[in-house]
Order: structure tokens, then sequence, then C-alpha cells
């Protein structure tokens, strides 16, 4: 059996099929084909990429209190959604879709009512219309295309599948990307009310958005379970299931079109953006709105519950109903985190139980309020309100004394009352949330000052937090705010999943070395200072001065590293763009070489570009091969590459085996000795252009040259000074 682009097809649509969508085949939807006589599936022309019958039919169902005229109206709107700019039109759109249309019509005592006319019912997945077409062919201007699978709801075109062969080593899913771009091109129409943009070969799958570029199309990992399933995806499974599974279930996916897409307009360029949630934002945000629930009391629902992974969401340990502690989210420097606090801020909003929430969003640093406002401020279309930053203690109090709603952006320093005073109580009411950044490093030391005040002014609120970094097991002040952990993305997922880059790691020492001039007089001064103290309290300090971290921070030791990272840093600039982290032994260490830096580089202090986030059995198997469905088939190639891979030199071993059985099965394949074994040779070779393809036998991608440069720079920067590189002094360079 020839495997082709049309077993990936197959297999898509079986899945499709089973979560509760009708499959037809483009064909059956041609004009003038028509599947009832209510004409529900008729097109009128190539150029309809909308199924109006069916369209009409769900406005009327939805929407049974509008009058019939209105309705009308709607749907000449929704048709004529196009302008200039394709990303605008989508976004005029998408309001449309997420919240509805606006119509006008009089009332029987002749006055105008207005209202919102629903596309979509978002409680109810089964009281919508759910069809995935393949091979929809699409006729605009001199233009034909003809996608591989779109998805249609309620006859709307809301998602766009490309496929390419999985075991064709030349037909990537950039190649599918690529082909998307044609679309836009082509029959922008089409993508006028597209929601979601998926590529994949098959096994590899990617999902993306309408502006999205080839770098922020991502992997979809996870597939919720209403019964438990695991977050993560086993290895063995393909990539495309698990994002149609995870994306596509239906109730899962008008959340997705409800809560987390969103556009961006760039300030300075006036780009504008669609972003559309990660798998672990998704997850995330759905289990903190689930908790902040619970710990604001406001109701008692089903929790989403998800087995603890490397990616994990899911019930804080330890909560209680009406405790106030939401708990944390733990989601990896350069992970979206901003966006991710962005789509909790809109989902809790929307959450009829909460009743029109007041949101808190609290940082301890100036310049950190200003971006994450700033990026609240560009997305505030999802958010339904304008966020407002308090800017003084007095404008705070203003603002949280209303008696519902709100988006608040303040310091954790505005809650210091003024000398003399108490901290009054701004509002009792428990729909009040805060959303702490960098949550557990905002409590330190202040558990009995400015936190205390924040408690006071609010006792009922409800308190999550978000942080880049993981909460020390013994900070028990944050768990003690906030709660524990509900969502975990650490940095190794992060770095597998491309939502940041890899850290790459250059050993290098400092040297600690002994004034012996000094030593003889250590003791006698030591006795001097601690003249007062105990004995044991001496022997305390003793250990204490003595400790590693008192030799690491030593101030001559940090002033040369500085230097040298100094040196090193800006001598990497000039081959290439990047940024550095640096990593210390303990905050006291990390502020005294802050100092150190800025002494060196007073530019680089608050620098305006700080914490800005960039934002995502043999015969058995033979057997499925040749006689299974489309998926059963495509599900064998994994499977069969783990079984490869787990062998001595399994991938070697088989692609000279394969290379050698295909040259010796052309000299011979009219006979028929050679036919018997056709599928076999088939199943083979899928199998060795796959693990060829995937595993970097062929061109490499630009992510690879990439490091690979990355690294051949590496190589060739020498700081100078008194660093050490351990390799060179160890003669392995």
């Amino acid at each position: 059996m020839v495997f082709n682009e049309s077993i990936v097809e197959a297999a898509a649509l079986e899945w499709f099929g089973e979560l509760g969508y009708a499959v037809e085949h483009g064909p059956q939807l041609s004009p003038p084909a028509c599947r009832d006589d209510h004409g529900a599936d008729r097109r009128a022309s190539f150029a309809e990429v909308v199924l109006v019958g069916r369209l009409r039919a769900a406005i009327r169902r939805l929407n049974p209190a509008i009058p019939e005229e209105a309705r009308e109206e709607a749907l000449r709107k929704l048709l004529r959604v196009g302008t200039p700019s394709l990303a605008q039109t989508n976004r005029a759109f998408h309001r449309m879709l997420r919240d509805g249309v606006p119509v006008e019509y009089p009332r029987p005592d002749g006055s105008i009512a207005g209202d919102h006319l629903r596309l979509v019912d978002f409680d109810d997945a089964g009281a919508n219309d759910w069809l995935a077409v393949n091979q929809f062919t699409v006729i605009e201007g001199q233009h034909r295309r003809r996608p591989d699978i779109v998805i249609f709801l309620n006859g709307l075109p809301l998602g766009l599948i490309e496929l390419k062969n999985a075991t064709d080593d030349e037909a990537t899913i950039w190649s599918a990307y690529a082909q998307l771009q044609t679309y836009k091109a082509a029959i922008p129409s089409l993508l006028h009310y597209n929601a979601a943009l998926v590529v994949s070969d098959g096994l590899q799958a990617r999902i993306g958005s309408l502006t999205a570029t080839q770098e922020w199309f991502k992997v979809w990992r996870a597939i919720d379970g209403q019964a438990g399933l695991p977050t993560e995806a086993p290895k063995s499974a393909l990539e495309l299931e698990v994002l149609v599974r995870g994306v596509f279930e239906r109730q899962r996916f008008l959340e997705l079109l409800q809560h987390f897409i969103v556009f961006e307009e760039d300030a300075d360029s006036g780009a504008l953006h669609k972003i559309i949630a990660g798998y672990h934002q998704f997850h995330a945000v759905n289990a903190a709105v689930q908790e902040t629930l619970r710990a604001s009391g406001m109701t008692e629902s089903k929790v989403l519950r998800e087995d603890t992974g490397t990616y994990w969401a899911g019930r804080m340990h330890g909560g209680k109903p009406g405790d106030r502690r939401a708990g944390v989210v733990w989601h990896t420097q350069g992970s979206g985190k901003s966006l991710t606090m962005l789509f909790f801020a809109a989902r809790i909003i929307r959450e009829r139980a909460m009743r029109n929430p007041t949101l808190v969003v609290l940082t301890d640093r100036n310049d950190l309020d200003d971006q994450l406002f700033g990026q609240f401020q560009r997305c505030a279309d999802i958010l339904g309100q304008t966020p407002v930053q308090a800017a003084s203690r007095e404008k705070l109090r203003e603002l949280l004394a209303v008696a519902s709603g709100g988006v608040v952006f303040t310091t954790i320093q505005k809650f210091l009352p003024e000398k003399g005073e108490t901290m009054p109580c701004l509002s009792e009411r428990r729909n009040v949330v805060v959303i702490t950044d960098e949550a557990h490093r905002s409590q330190y030391d202040l558990i009995d000052g400015l936190a205390r005040h924040l408690r006071d002014a609010l006792p009922n609120a409800s308190f999550i937090g978000f942080t880049g970094t993981p909460i020390e097991k013994t900070d028990a002040n944050t768990r003690a705010i906030f709660g524990d952990y509900i969502s975990i993305y650490d940095i190794q997922r992060a770095v597998a999943d491309k939502a940041t880059v890899p850290i790459y790691y250059e050993s290098r020492i400092s040297r600690l070395a002994l004034n012996a001039a000094a030593l003889p007089k250590l003791d006698e001064e030591f006795d001097e200072i601690t003249e007062a103290e105990e004995p044991a309290q001496k022997e305390k300090l003793k250990s204490k001065w003595a400790a590693l971290e008192a030799l690491v921070g030593d101030p001559g030791r940090l002033a040369l590293i500085a230097a040298d990272l100094v040196a090193h840093f800006e001598k990497r600039l000039e081959a290439m763009d990047g940024k550095a982290m640096i990593v210390c032994m303990s905050r006291r260490i990390a502020v005294a070489l802050y100092q150190a830096l800025i002494t060196l580089r007073p530019d680089w202090a608050s620098a305006s570009d700080d914490e800005i986030e960039v934002e995502k059995g043999k015969t058995c198997v033979v057997n499925q091969w040749t006689t299974g469905k489309a998926a059963d088939r495509l599900a064998l190639i994994p499977a069969g590459q783990e079984h490869i891979l787990a062998q001595e030199d399994g991938k070697k071993r088989w692609l000279q085996l394969v290379s050698e059985l295909s040259r010796a099965f052309a000299l011979c394949a009219a006979s028929d000795e050679a036919a018997a074994i056709r599928d076999d040779v088939s199943f083979f070779q899928a199998l060795q252009a796959a693990l060829s393809k995937q595993g970097g036998g062929g061109r490499q991608t630009p992510d690879q040259i990439d490091a690979a440069v990355r690294q051949l720079v590496s190589k060739a920067i020498t700081p100078a000074g008194q660093i050490i590189d351990v390799f060179t002094a160890a003669g392995l360079a």
C-alpha cells in the first residue's frame, strides 16, 4: 500500500467523526449539489466560503426572540465582514463570534431595542452544528485552491488544516505552513472567519494563528482528561491526533474561541498580532479559575484534575472552600506568563458565578507594573473593560471603593497606610481577586508588613500567584498567602516545546584566594568583635562567615566576575543578538553582583525592556498497515520508530537494511514473489522515511543551524581577565 497524504487526511477525519463532527467530502458540497430539501449545505458558487444554509438555521435556533428581519440583517453583516486588512477583518469577526452581532429592531411600543445576536452557544456544544469537510474547493478571482480539511461551526469556517505526507522527507510541516501563506494571498475570504490554523505531516503537528510566523506555530501536547487522562500524551502518540482531540473536542474548542484568543496591536508599528493560548496556558487557566471559585467561596463546582507531570495543572493540594488561597501558577521564564495572567483575568471576569469581580493585579516594582499594565492595555478587548493603573495611594483607594467590576494595577507598596494610621478596609466583597506577579518575591519580609496591610484593605479577597521561578520548599510565607501549586510548566518542557530558548552553559571559575598576611590576625579581631556574645553564638557566627555563601559572595570576587560578565556579554553582542540571565547563590549575592554590574555599566540599571516576556508482532503490524483504518495505519509509524530506536544502533541498521531491501525489491518488483511482500516493503520504507526526516537524517532545520552557529560563536569568544575556562585549563578545549 502506498502511503500518501490521503492516509493522513482520512485519519484526521476519523478522529473528527469520533469527536461528534459530521464528516463530508468537498464534492458533496460543491455547487449545485444539495444535501437536503432545505438547501442547508448548498453553495451558490465556489466563491462562497460560508455554508449559508447552516448558518441561517443556527441563527434562528439560537435567537428565537429576535425578529426574522434583524436576524437576516445580522447574516448580511457576517457575509460582508471583509475589509482591506485581513487581520483587521478577522479581528472584527472574532469579536462578533465571541460577543454576538449587534442588532437593532423595533419593539411593539415603537421604541428601538438594541441586542446581540448569538452565533454560537458556548454553554452547550450539542446545540451547535459541527462539520468537518475535506477537499473544500474555493475559487476567488483567478485563484482556485482546495484546502485539505476545513472545520465548520454553525456554517462558519473556523478551522483550517493543511496536511503533508508523513513518509516524504521533502514534504514537511513547513511545506504545509507555506501553503497556508498561499491561501492568505489567493483566497483570503476563507481566512476572514478563521480561528485556528493547523499544519501536519501526520506525525508532527503545529497550531498557530492567522498572523503567526513559523516560530509561533506550536505543538499541542495535552488532551484534557475528563477521566483523569495524563496531561501529556506518551511519546508514541501522534502529535496530530493529540492536537485534534486536545483542541477540537467540541466543548474545549468553544472555550478556546471564547477565552483564549486575543488580538494585540503593536503601538510602534501598528501591526496587529493574533495570539492563541498554548496548551500549558489553556489548562493552567482553567485550573486556576476552578480553584479561584473554590477559594472565593462564591460557588461549589467540579474542579479540573490532571495527574502530576513535567507539565501539570490541577487542583491545589489542601485547598478548602472559602480559604481565599487559589494557588500558584509556576510557568518558567519566557513561556508567556503575562499572557497567561491576561487569559486568566479575562476568563474569571466572564465567569458568571463571580458576579462581575474586581481584579487587583499586583507587582512589587513600578517597571514591572508598567510592563504588565501595557500588556493588558494592548489586549483590553478580551477583558471587556479598560484596565486602570493606580498612580497613588489615594487613586488606589478610589478605584477599589466600587460596588463591582474593574481591573486595577498597582504595586504592593501602595497598600502602606499613612504614617500613624491603620490601613482602612477598602472592600469586604468576596468577589475580589488579587493576582500577584512573582508571588514569592513580593512576600519576602512582608508577611507582617505590607502583606498584612493588603489583607486589612481586602479582608475577603482571594489570592492567586504567578511566578517564573519555583517556590522554595522552606517558603512558608508564599504558601500561607497563596497556597500550593496549581500548575507547573518547567524550563525543560518549555525548551522541548520551543516556547523558550535553551540555555547554553560555559564552565568558568573565579578563584578564591586567602590573604596570608591577614590570617594571623583573624582570630584576634573576631574575638574583639564578638566579645559580648555567648560562646555558642560565637561558634554560630564562625560557621556562618566561613560558609561557602560568604566566600562566594566576597566583594572582590564579585567585582572580578562582573568585569568578566560585561566583557563576555558585549563580545557576544558583537557577533549576535541575545539576552543573558544571571543565577546567583543567594539574594544577597544577587544584589551585590547587580551593584557591581551597574557600577561598570550604569545604563544597564532598570533597563526599559527589563523582564519583558517574549511572547508561544510483525504479522499483526503488517496486517494493520494493509487492512486497518487510516488512523490505525498512521499510528503504526511512531510505534515502529520507538521499537527501532530502542535497539542498539537501531536507526543506523534499519536505514541500511531498508536501503538494501529497496534496491533488491526494485530489481524484481514485477515478480509474483515480490508482489506478495509489496505491502511489507511499503511499511518498511515509510518507517525509513519518517526516521530520516524526524531524526535529522535529511536537511537541518533553521533552528538546528542557528544552534550550531551559536556554539561556533561561543567557541570563538575568549574573555580577557582572570576568569578560568575549566575546559581549557583541563586541556580539553
